[in-house]
């Protein structure tokens, strides 16, 4: 089983998201796609959409069936997952193709995925007419004086009637891009080529589309008509989420952007194959791929991502050459650059040793477990243990296979803490900002490691009975202190263990309002393992909705997500479109009966109530949660306009005040971001005022809680 967060396609969180101007990145620690053109019928195509329809009508959670209802849905989602922003298809066209809203069950029952295929076919004419008008809009000049504004909200409008009220809302989108590159001091010449460029780019992808892609956009629009977390997984897609949960893979250790049809180098793997040869650098941008010593160049200008890695990516001990442009400009090179099997250790529960002296010296840096000492009351000091965690992962692959050693999420935590144990430290945070979740089981035995004994999570199944999953270790790897730090991207599996520490008493919960609310249960469908047991086809898989969990206590995180005990303002939580309640046909919410369970004394609300007052006291008198609080009433403004100007000087004006755009990239950024800092607490990094805080609460709850800082049952 997997729990993972949705990605759901309301257009409201497309709208969040998709203000980056429309251009085209896309990071490529990703699988390779099979090339096939969508119009050409793939012989696999019927057998995978019957054993979806099949497995949708028999295994998912609701009471929903493939027919009428949900082929209405499917209709809606699969315009929208091609065109979100209604910035390409006609009124008319999608008024054609809705007469058959009703039918795409009957078509996905027989296997028959034709209007996909029609669908698209049109959709691809709009976008070389549409990405034409804006090439011609990028050349004209732009009156940049004229008070008018440009509808950003796709929810505040509808498809374009005719062709002149797209081109019409082209030659805004156009002035806009072109707005947002001058008014960041870029020359008229730079952005003219530029704005080229990203719309020759957003033609190229979409013309570059292949079958398999079509295939997962048509079925995810049908299985996400019954919830926003099943989807289906090309045979591509299964491959990279494979390698996600196992934390490896085999090829050079680069994370790779496509942009404007360039293939830049974003980021080496630490000790991957790229970083201890040393010569590929970051901005560096590949040419070309020849594998061993074969001197036929493949040309990868313009080609696609997934394909580029392909030809990259390859088993351990082969060597793959490629033709690189440096990013210093000293001309062409060629390196040859021998495959290993890459660990994606930045991914994993992972820290560095920070000290504090009581002088505020700084101490040694070790890569264990981050360890923030600094005085408190009576002068003592105080280690503070931080383990960051980006998601709950488990090598599905090597437990099926009896790999004792198989990556494992309650493994790596378990040897951080131990290490903790050793070196004395008073108290843990658990950062799980950013952490969509991930494995069920992983969820469940991490969190034992912080309880003796008992439910951890309960699991209804769709015939209504409840089953309990229970940490039966005796026991505690960790049992002292502990902050639970969360924001509004922690989800699923996460949300377990921060739901069951809330209920236990065990710890405080600090961060944003609420976790996303994310509180289904996914099951991975192998599909080819359907057909055959024995070396199965790659056919991908059917990530499906079969559970829904409960705390302990009975509460579903479910649209509602675990409410932090104390609450630090931060503009993650008013983010628009990002909680699982925002997303289109999220379950609903709900409880089931409580189950026994012990109660430790480490949260009462006097303790809680105390904090919050000493927090809040420290916040008013600091610059950054002054400034934050500012900035979230901006960003509450700036979402509410259904619009943006075009006029440069309001434009400029209200950018002065508040750049909520910047703001969400920004957030994205740290979304995608796999090497940023663990805890940073430097002055050069934004975010280091808040951990401060955060840190501040942690001794607090050291010197409320005195001698009393072992867990034990009451």
């Amino acid at each position: 089983m997997v729990s993972t967060p949705g990605s759901g396609s309301s257009s409201r969180r497309v709208w969040v998201l998709s203000l980056l101007a429309l251009s085209i990145l896309t990071v490529g620690l990703v699988a390779p796609m099979v090339w096939a053109r969508p119009q050409e019928r793939s012989t696999n195509e019927r057998h995978i959409s019957l054993l979806v329809a099949h497995l949708m009508d028999q295994d998912h959670l609701s009471e929903l069936q493939v027919n009428d209802e949900t082929s209405k849905r499917a209709f809606e989602k699969f315009i929208e997952s091609l065109d979100a922003m209604k910035l390409f298809f006609l009124q008319s066209d999608v008024d054609e193709f809705a007469r058959e809203e009703l039918r795409i069950d009957d078509y996905v029952k027989r296997g028959d995925l034709s209007l996909a295929r029609r669908v698209f076919d049109r959709f691809l004419q709009r976008v070389r007419e549409r990405i034409a008008v804006a090439q011609k809009y990028v050349d004209v000049e732009h009156d940049f004086t004229v008070d008018e504004a440009m509808v950003r909200d796709p929810e505040k409008m509808s498809f374009a009637k005719n062709e002149a009220e797209a081109d019409d809302r082209w030659r805004k989108r156009v002035k806009y891009d072109m707005l947002t590159q001058l008014a960041d001091d870029m020359s008229k010449e730079e952005a003219i080529e530029k704005l080229h460029k990203r719309y020759r780019s957003i033609r190229r992808n979409w013309e570059q589309t292949d079958g398999d892609e079509l295939l997962e956009y048509f079925l995810s629009a049908l299985t996400m008509s019954f919830d926003p977390h099943s989807s289906y997984m090309s045979p591509s897609t299964l491959e990279n989420f494979t390698i996600q949960m196992r934390l490896e893979l085999n090829g050079i250790g680069a994370s790779l952007q496509s942009l404007y049809g360039e293939t830049i180098v974003k980021r080496l793997v630490p000790g991957g194959a790229a970083d201890k040869d040393g010569r590929l650098k970051i901005d560096d941008v590949i040419t070309g791929v020849a594998q061993g010593d074969s001197e036929d160049f493949t040309d990868i200008v313009e080609m696609k991502i997934n394909d580029v890695v392909q030809l990259i990516r390859g088993k351990p001990g082969t060597v793959v050459r490629l033709e690189v442009m440096p990013a210093d400009k000293s001309g062409r090179k060629v390196y040859d650059i021998t495959r290993a099997r890459i660990e994606l250790k930045d991914s994993e529960a992972r820290s560095e040793i920070i000290e504090r002296k009581p002088g505020g010296e700084p101490g040694s840096d070790e890569a264990t477990g981050q360890v923030v000492e600094q005085p408190v009351g009576d002068g003592t000091s105080k280690k503070i243990g931080v383990i960051s965690l980006p998601s709950f992962y488990m090598d599905m692959e090597g437990r099926r296979a009896g790999n004792p050693n198989y990556k494992s999420t309650t493994r790596d935590v378990r040897r951080l803490l131990e290490q903790f144990n050793a070196q004395g430290v008073d108290l843990v945070i658990m950062d799980l900002r950013f952490n969509g979740g991930g494995s069920l089981p992983e969820s469940v035995a991490t969190t034992g490691l912080f309880i003796d004994q008992g439910p951890i999570v309960q699991v209804k199944l769709p015939n209504g009975l409840v089953q309990p999953y229970a940490d039966e270790e005796a026991g505690m790897v960790w049992s002292g202190p502990l902050v639970v730090l969360i924001n509004k991207f922690s989800a699923s599996a996460s949300e377990i263990f921060a739901g069951a520490i809330q209920d236990y008493g065990r710890g405080i919960v600090v961060g944003d309002h609420a976790t996303h609310g994310k509180g289904t249960v996914q099951q991975l469908n192998e599909l080819g393992q359907r057909i055959m047991r024995i070396h199965p086809p790659n056919y991908g898989a059917l990530k499906m909705t079969i559970q829904q969990f409960y705390r302990p206590g009975g509460d579903s995180t479910q649209n509602r997500g675990v409410i932090s005990d104390l609450e630090l303002p931060y503009r993650t939580t008013y983010l628009d479109g990002i909680g699982e309640a925002d997303l289109d046909y999220a379950l609903q919410f709900d409880r089931v009966a409580p189950l026994p369970h012990v109660n430790y004394p480490y949260a009462s609300q006097q303790i809680v109530n105390t904090l919050a007052k000493n927090s809040e006291n420290r916040r008013a008198k600091s610059e950054f949660f002054t400034d934050e609080l500012q900035k979230i009433e901006r960003l509450k403004r700036r979402q509410s306009e259904a619009t943006v100007t075009l006029n440069m000087e309001k434009y400029l004006a209200e950018r002065e005040e508040v750049n909520s755009e910047k703001d969400q990239e920004e957030i994205f950024d740290e979304l995608v971001e796999e090497d940023r800092p663990i805890f940073p607490l430097d002055e050069k990094n934004p975010i280091s005022p808040y951990n401060e805080e955060v840190v501040n609460i942690a001794l607090d709850y050291l010197e409320m809680l005195g001698g009393n800082r072992l867990a034990v049952v009451r």
